[in-house]
């Protein structure tokens, strides 16, 4: 008896993490390192969860760490508006309690993230499994397992009330300190639980976690990578400018850290990859357009075949990739442009910049031969006619070293 009373008037202190965002490997390791906290202290776990779904590997690490977790574990939805959909459903039913604020929905668990990229055939194994992994979920935690697979089936999705009355959660908790309160008296794993509501750490994520949060986010994944061509562009244009090549090769790494974060899709790579070298293609070699029409092509299809647009959580913005498509069709145009309006203005170098030069014969000029006074210089000339020293000419063709003039008329060069 005396070992009960103590054991009642000894109260757990609660770690509390907070996520809202998708579930990728970041959020499975700040989620983790809340648990681990909790271990190590001998408390209560408490997530409060809002999530839209996320990668399956990531939410299998959190619900297998759940499932074996030596201290209780707690998932609150909230706050009001909140969602545990698609992987939040998995990790929610995984708690010893499941809570939910007022306000708040769970489910519409089918794993989407697969379609488009298995036949029927793995699609429905695929579903089998994830069906039977959540059913195997519900009934470990005493849980409605028959909703649980209709969630992963056929995609449903029920908000708190229903939830508590399907047997889902365990109860609707309106704010944190509700929740604290009625977890007092609940029975986890045969211990009746107690909490001490003074005794609240909350973790925050570490500088590290928001750093590579901020790089598993598929439009920033996209921006690094188009950055990084960018940067590695004006440093090959414009050796020893250092600033642009350093800029683009970290945008470059950064963007490959997100593609071992994110599940892309190396055929959409390398064809934005190959857009750029279209582009660059264009610039040397006169196509008339072929090369940046292919490029255009080849840079939208990589970008929306980059990440599975299947699943809402990976879509990149299509504004983003339309802004990122014009503004890089468009640099590489204007260069082109430029390209074909050197190639068509006037040779002001080298032997036929002299073409249309005027000067002052130096001595009489025949077609035997003279010296005429051009550009500060004194060259060897011919004219078809007798030219007499001091009179103006303008070259008219140019034979090796030898200048072909013509006199222009009285009023001189400077008419």
């Amino acid at each position: 008896m005396l070992t009960l009373l103590l054991g009642f008037a000894l109260a757990r202190p609660v770690v509390t993490v907070t996520y809202d965002g998708t579930i990728h490997p970041v959020a499975a390791e700040f989620i983790l390192r809340g648990l681990e906290e909790a271990r190590r202290d001998g408390a209560v776990f408490v997530l409060k969860l809002n999530t839209p779904g996320g990668l399956m590997e990531s939410m299998r690490r959190v619900v297998d760490a759940f499932l074996n977790s030596e201290v209780p574990v707690v998932v609150y939805v909230a706050p009001r508006g909140a969602r545990a959909a698609s992987a939040g459903t998995f990790i929610t039913l995984a708690a010893h309690v499941a809570v939910m604020a007022p306000a708040t929905r769970i489910g519409a668990a089918s794993p989407v993230a697969m379609q488009g990229q298995m036949d029927s055939v793995m699609l429905r194994k695929a579903m089998n499994d994830a069906a039977a992994y959540i059913r195997s979920i519900a009934r470990a935690r005493g849980r409605n397992a028959d909703w649980a697979e209709k969630a992963v089936r056929e995609g449903l999705s029920v908000g708190a009330d229903s939830a508590l009355h399907l047997g889902v959660v365990d109860f609707i908790a309106p704010d944190f300190p509700a929740l604290l309160d009625s977890l007092n008296g609940r029975v986890v794993e045969g211990e009746t639980l107690r909490v001490d509501p003074t005794r609240v750490r909350r973790l925050e994520p570490g500088l590290r976690e928001k750093i590579l949060a901020l790089l598993a986010d598929p439009n920033v994944a996209y921006m690094l990578l188009v950055l990084g061509f960018y940067g590695l562009f004006f440093e090959l244009s414009h050796p020893g400018a250092l600033f642009p090549g350093v800029f683009g090769a970290i945008s470059l790494v950064l963007a490959l850290y997100a593609f071992q974060i994110l599940p892309v899709n190396y055929a959409g790579v390398l064809l934005i990859l190959l857009s750029m070298l279209l582009f660059l293609l264009e610039v040397k070699i006169a196509s008339h357009g072929l090369l940046a029409t292919g490029g255009v092509v080849s840079f939208l299809l990589g970008s929306l075949l980059l990440f599975d647009r299947a699943v809402p959580v990976l879509r990149i913005s299509l504004s983003l990739i339309l802004f990122s498509l014009l503004l890089t069709a468009g640099f590489f145009l204007f260069l082109v442009a430029k390209a074909l309006a050197a190639q068509r203005r006037k040779v002001v170098t080298g032997m036929e910049g002299l073409l249309g030069e005027r000067g002052e014969a130096r001595t009489a000029v025949s077609p035997k031969g003279g010296k005429v006074f051009i550009h500060g210089e004194l060259w060897n000339a011919v004219s078809r006619e007798e030219i007499p020293p001091g009179k103006a000419v303008e070259v008219v063709d140019v034979r090796g070293m030898t200048l072909v003039v013509r006199p222009l008329p009285e009023e001189g060069p400077g008419s």
